[in-house]
């Protein structure tokens, strides 16, 4: 078979943060035929070389080419493009890994959309990425018409014969930015770029150690000197305009202002933020030109001019004023509503843990001078803030704890100005409603709630909460498909998660009193705080001190209060004189059902069954033990038939 895709990974000294990269790559869902991995070590001093070689000669899959340490990761990404073989190329650092999943996804969207270039979601793990490219695909996006300018790491899926065709390479040496260098030029020489945004393609991981070779502390002239060769790529392949400044203004906003901005930026040694404002001036002025400037937030407009004015204490001061700018979401409603959550929350902005006040009589006007100090140029961000919110959004997002990757929900939101004293002022507020489908979260786990705010010129997410504990609403469970979903609050800080896949106590079983059972004619009867939205299949399961039985039921809505209704036949004539413990398994077509325990028993005998308080925690662990015996005799008598061929 030809192969589709080469992963090409410059290593040098990962240790053991490599070891998940390899482990994804050996999940890769490609076939194994179809994709090759080169691994080129960049001199390594540890034990990579040896642990390589070793994976080289087991997996026929895996390459590696040795070479002296050139300095970073440029030459390194050549070599392993020059040994390639595949139709598509697959950039990887070797402390990252990939999704399992990722190569033939963005193989094949790549292929149906003629892409040069394909751009896999990324989630961060101790490292930011871009959110708003990848709220949905993209399957022809531009600079014009995505935010592909955003990503500008390496870490894409690129067309061989377009890289050979326009000579495509990595800058190499000791220097920064070659990926910009690299990702800048490859978006506005491709035919077709595809973003793929519904699978997590890869993960961008953050060292314990913090030694990943992008988090040490740069020398500012040779960095925004690579930087320089970047804004030449813009300008070699756009015209001068509206276009060349969006491009540009990338660089202004993240590499430039972002650096200059509250704690980032007041927490390094004055000496280096000195020179770092030294040199950043310097790019302002010389390269940009007021167009790049003015598309920038209100808060990102004021750090420019006071940049390119040289106005180094004033961008201090107003550092300090943002360090004190925090969002804060308060959540509100929450509950279920045809298989999905619905989750109020208000959203706005705090100053120094206060609510944030703006003009109430404001109108938008353009900043055409620099601020004369730092009071002017926090009352006109006030004012552009609040002329400017009604362009004022709240997301809510869902972050899977484990590899942080984070989903866009639907939000439908008002925006409300709520007056504040008798100073004409008031509060900005966002007032929002997101409706969760569970049924669309990929993994079970603890998937835990952000709020993202964008007003003024303030991007920021925060936890949905901390609630007060007498005002937390309290959803119950809810079974989605086969998963049971919790929606619960955590400790000690209040905030909103959700756990897909729930099971055991969490549920909230144990709050079933013994009036919401009925036992009679042969039926069981249980009320339960379950969602579900129609009827549904569950297992019980009654346990004695000799046997284990096993019956289906159904979950079906309860038409007079929040709740579900478990109902089953009773299986009356089987249950012996004893008593039996039950329990409910809400999600029997899983790959393993798990059981919960009711806070109740059945005591049969003399031809009635009644309903009683469990047993207490001496007899539960006497007839939890006995159960388990009970199931090992079973499991030993099948197995014996099966080895020995009996049926």
């Amino acid at each position: 078979m030809p192969v589709k895709v080469s992963v090409i990974i410059p290593v040098y000294n990962p240790g053991m943060y490599i070891e998940d990269c390899i482990s994804s790559l050996q999940r890769q869902s490609l076939p194994p035929d179809e994709f090759e991995v080169i691994f080129v070590d960049d001199g390594s001093t540890d034990e990579t070389p040896a642990r390589l070689n070793a994976l080289a000669a087991e997996d026929p899959r895996m390459k590696v080419i040795h070479q002296e340490n050139s300095g970073w990761s440029g030459k390194p990404r050549n070599v392993g493009i020059e040994a390639s073989r595949g139709e598509f190329v697959m950039f990887v650092d070797n402390d990252d890994y990939l999704g399992d999943e990722a190569l033939e996804r963005m193989y094949d969207y790549g292929v149906a959309n003629g892409a040069d270039v394909v751009v896999g979601k990324m989630a961060g793990k101790g490292r930011g990425v871009p959110v708003e490219l990848f709220r949905r695909n993209h399957p022809r996006a531009t600079v014009e018409n995505a935010p592909l300018i955003d990503s500008l790491t390496p870490h894409k899926m690129v067309r061989r014969a377009f890289l050979d065709r326009i000579g495509l390479r990595f800058p190499e040496g000791r220097r920064r930015l070659e990926d910009h260098v690299f990702v800048a030029e490859a978006y506005l020489r491709a035919e077709n770029v595809s973003v793929l945004s519904d699978y997590v393609c890869y993960y961008h991981l953050r060292r314990d150690d913090g030694s990943n070779a992008g988090f040490e502390r740069f020398d500012p002239v040779g960095y925004f000197r690579n930087l320089r060769e970047a804004l030449d790529v813009v300008e070699q392949y756009t015209e001068p305009g509206p276009v060349r400044d969006r491009l540009f203004r990338r660089w202004l906003r993240v590499e430039m202002v972002e650096r200059l901005r509250a704690r980032r930026f007041l927490n390094l040694p004055d000496d280096y933020r000195r020179e770092l404002f030294g040199e950043i001036h310097e790019v302002v002025v010389e390269r940009f030109g007021p167009g790049v400037a003015a598309g920038l937030q209100p808060t990102q407009q004021v750090v420019a001019a006071l940049t390119a004015a040289d106005r180094y204490d004033d961008v201090v001061a107003f550092a300090q004023w943002e360090a004190g700018v925090a969002p804060t979401a308060t959540p509100g409603d929450i509950e279920w509503r045809d298989g999905s959550l619905t989750i109020g929350f208000t959203a706005e902005y705090l100053s120094d843990g206060e609510p944030m006040l703006f003009p109430a009589d404001a109108e938008a006007a353009p900043l055409t001078d620099v601020p004369k100090d730092v009071p002017e140029a926090v009352r006109w961000v006030a004012s552009e803030t609040a002329a400017r919110f009604g362009q004022a959004t709240a997301d809510l997002l869902l972050r899977e704890r484990s590899s942080a990757a984070q989903y866009f929900q639907p939000v439908e939101s008002t925006r409300e100005t709520v007056p504040a004293g008798d100073g004409g002022e008031v509060r900005l507020v966002l007032r929002a409603t997101a409706t969760v489908d569970p049924a669309d979260l990929p993994r079970d786990g603890a998937w835990d709630a952000l709020v993202r705010v964008k007003a003024g010129g303030w991007t920021k997410e925060c936890r949905l909460g901390p609630a007060p504990r007498e005002d937390r609403p309290t959803p119950g469970v809810g079974v989605v498909g086969d998963r049971p979903v919790l929606p619960y609050w955590t400790e000690p800080h209040g905030n909103l998660s959700l756990e897909v896949g729930a099971r055991g106590k969490r549920l909230g079983l144990g709050r079933v009193e013994l009036g919401d059972v009925a036992v009679s004619e042969g039926r069981f009867r249980l009320l339960l705080p379950v969602h579900v939205t129609g009827e549904t299949g569950v297992r019980l399961r009654f346990v004695s001190s000799r046997r284990i039985l096993e019956v289906p039921g159904t979950l079906s809505p309860d038409a007079d209060r929040p709740g579900s209704v478990l109902a089953a036949a009773l299986p009356a004539e089987d249950l012996s004189d004893d008593v039996w413990r039950v329990a409910v398994c809400l999600n029997p077509g899983a790959d393993r059902a798990r059981f919960t325990g009711l806070p109740f028993a059945l005591r049969a005998g003399g031809g009635s069954v009644l309903v009683t308080p469990a047993p207490g925690p001496g007899v539960a662990l006497r007839l939890a033990r006995r159960a388990r015996r009970v199931l090992g005799v079973a499991r030993r008598k099948v197995n014996s038939r099966i080895r020995t061929g009996r049926r």
